[in-house]
This record gives structure tokens, sequence and C-alpha cells, in this order.
């Protein structure tokens, strides 16, 4: 049975709970959604009425999409959103969450792309349920062997796991070709973990491969940004991030730095669990690369293997 973040006990806030469903909602829910995330603090001093009229629905629709995000109503939706925008208003610099516009200046941009990122960090952080955390660490860390899936810029997060587990010690491989991640699905079983990582959950090839993974006994796990995408479907745990587009698709940006929060969070539980043998990796992998980094007390001249920190420069 999937086991999946925010349904099972996690702690987001009702817009980022909106975003993450906002594809697995029925059209007329999604028009709502988009009312409401439009401005949610005029949304919580609204009518039902207002907002049906808003979205060009009906109010039965309004509360049908309340209870697709997890609540009993429309009244409830207004606390939650008067409390989410209460919580906004109190941080500083909130005009940093607006959008990305034409006229801004390369300082505004700045700000605005940060404010984001760090937001896409501490939004996965607050959301993500521990519980699936430790059974994927779990089962991670017991694995014979970990494959990582993603494609475009998923590749890169999925190499990210894959490079920190082998640091540790820990047998992984991250896969980006088509063909290779299905070939490396079929040949994995019982006591080994797949992990797919898609932003929008829809990617075909990735979806794929997973399928294929847990057809064959693998461990599957999903690392995406909407908890009823196609690729949630087919994994046992659901692990989700919360990061939003915005323009410019500096949204993704925030999506990686959200994924990679994921990963560094699977990468120290399971590195706990193997504290004696992490430490003793991490020591030599860390030796044997260290004559390759310049040291800044010999004038950024690169001391080779071998050569005598005392050596004097001539």
């Amino acid at each position: 049975m999937t086991t999946n973040g925010p349904s099972d006990g996690g702690t987001a806030s009702p817009l980022v709970r909106i975003r993450s469903l906002v594809p697995g909602l029925a059209k007329a829910e999604q028009r709502v959604a988009k009312v409401v995330l439009a401005n949610p603090a005029a949304v919580s001093r609204t009518s039902i009425t207002d907002v049906a009229e808003a979205a060009n629905t009906s109010e039965t629709t309004v509360t049908r999409f309340c209870k697709a995000i997890g609540l009993r109503g429309y009244p409830e939706l207004r606390i939650a959103l008067a409390a989410e925008s209460a919580r906004t208003e109190a941080r500083p610099n909130n005009d940093l969450g607006a959008d990305i516009t034409p006229d801004d200046d390369l300082g505004q941009v700045v700000g605005k792309l940060g404010y984001a990122d760090a937001r896409a960090v501490e939004e996965t952080a607050g959301q993500i349920d521990i519980g699936v955390l430790d059974r994927v660490v779990t089962a991670m860390a017991a694995a014979g062997r970990v494959d990582v899936y993603g494609v475009g810029a998923s590749a890169f997060v999925a190499l990210d796991l894959q490079q920190k587990l082998h640091r540790i010690g820990r047998i992984s491989f991250a896969w980006s070709d088509t063909h290779i991640m299905l070939t490396s699905a079929a040949v994995l079983g019982p006591g080994d973990v797949a992990v797919a990582i898609s932003h929008s959950g829809a990617t075909a090839e990735t979806v794929e491969a997973l399928r294929l993974a847990a057809r064959h006994g693998a461990t599957t796990v999903a690392i995406t940004n909407f908890p009823r995408s196609p690729v949630a479907t087919v994994a046992e745990h659901v692990l989700t991030t919360a990061a939003r587009e915005t323009t410019f698709r500096s949204g993704a940006t925030a999506s990686r730095i959200a994924q990679l929060t994921v990963i560094d969070c699977l990468f120290v539980g399971i590195a706990q669990r193997h504290m004696g043998t992490a430490m003793n990796a991490l020591d030599a992998t860390r030796s044997a690369v260290g004559a390759h980094r310049l040291d800044e007390r010999y004038d950024g001249r690169r001391r080779h293997p071998g050569e005598s920190h005392e050596t004097k420069d001539r």
C-alpha cells in the first residue's frame, strides 16, 4: 500500500497542500484552487457564494474541493487560510513572496529567487511525513543496492543521492537513460530499493522504470511534488516536496532544492543506521580526494600526492 507524506500526518500548510493536489483535482475544482491560491487572504474573508462565482462553478463544487484537500468544508478552509495569511504577513520582507515581474530590477530578482528557494526548503521540511521517511530510511539502509531514476533536472538530484550513498559505502546507481533504467529495474529484486525522482510525477520513463522495479519485487520510493501523480500511484512509499512554480521557471530551481532537502534527510538517516561504517567511509573518501584540493597556505598551488604539508614554496 502506498504511503504518502501529507496524507499520513504531515504538517503542510493549506496552500502547500492545495498546490500539491491541483493536478489531481477535477477541472472545476482546479478553478476553485486557482482562486484560492491567487489571494488566500481575500478568500478567508469571502463567502462561499463569491468564491463559486469567481471560479465559475457552484457552491457544491467549492465544498467538494474543500473535502478533496482534506478539510470538512468551506468554514474550515476560511479558518485555515486566515491563519496562514496571518503567518505570512508576520514574516519580514513579505513582499519578496510576490511573483517576479518584467519591471523588477536585479536586486529584486535576487531577493525573490532567494526567498522562493528558502521557502521551498522550509515548506518541504515542514510537510514531510516522518513516519514515511523512517520507513524509507529503514529500507534503504538494509538494501542490497539502491537504484535511483530521474531524467532532466531530476537526473542531477538522482546523481547527488547516488554519490552520497557511495561516500558511506552503500551500493547505489543513478540512471537517466530510458533503456538503462529499464535494464536496471529488470534485475532488481526483494531486498533492493528503487527510487524515482520527478517533480511533476508524470515523467513517463521514470514511472515505467519504477513500475518494472516493483514488478520484480524491489521496494519502490517516489520523491515528487504531487502526491496524486502517476509516479505516486506505482510507489510503495511517497515522499513529497513543496516547491511552487513562479515566473521565468524559477520554480525549476526551487524544485531541485526541495528534492535535495529530502535527499539530505535520507542520507543522514541512512548514515545514522551505519554510523561506524559511514564515518570510516567518509574519512577514507575525504582522504582519497584530499590531494586534489588547493591549499590557500601555498598561494593556490596544488600540492601533489605525497608532498608534505611542511614543504615550503620556493
